[in-house]
């Protein structure tokens, strides 16, 4: 019987108080607790020792920027710029083509 005396809300003053919190900024621990996680920009190896020339024959720099099932891993997860990619690419692929680097893990 309580409930059916309660004063049932006004619609248009709902809509006007949740524009009001729509506008008003949060407090600064809200912001804080709703921030995604900012990764640090990777930066090109290769690029900062200033490397011209990516070699096939240098397995030990090579073996980092392949992953354990014998895939090239991708610039995103490397960090490297675009155009030492490109080097990078095909100097595991030259270094495979004479068994210098695996094509596949072993099963």
């Amino acid at each position: 019987m309580t409930e059916e005396l309660k004063p049932q809300p006004d619609p248009q003053s709902e809509g006007a108080a949740q524009e009001r919190t729509r506008t008003t900024p949060p407090p600064a621990s809200a912001r804080r607790s709703k921030r995604q996680f900012f990764r640090k920009k990777k930066v090109c190896r290769f690029c900062a020792e200033r490397v011209d020339f990516i070699d096939y024959k240098n397995v030990e720099l090579l073996q980092p920027y392949i992953q354990e099932r014998g895939k090239i891993v991708p610039r995103r997860m490397s960090g490297t710029c675009s155009r030492h990619q490109r080097w990078l690419k095909i100097a595991i692929k030259r270094a495979r083509n004479i068994a210098l680097l695996p094509f596949a893990a072993e099963l």
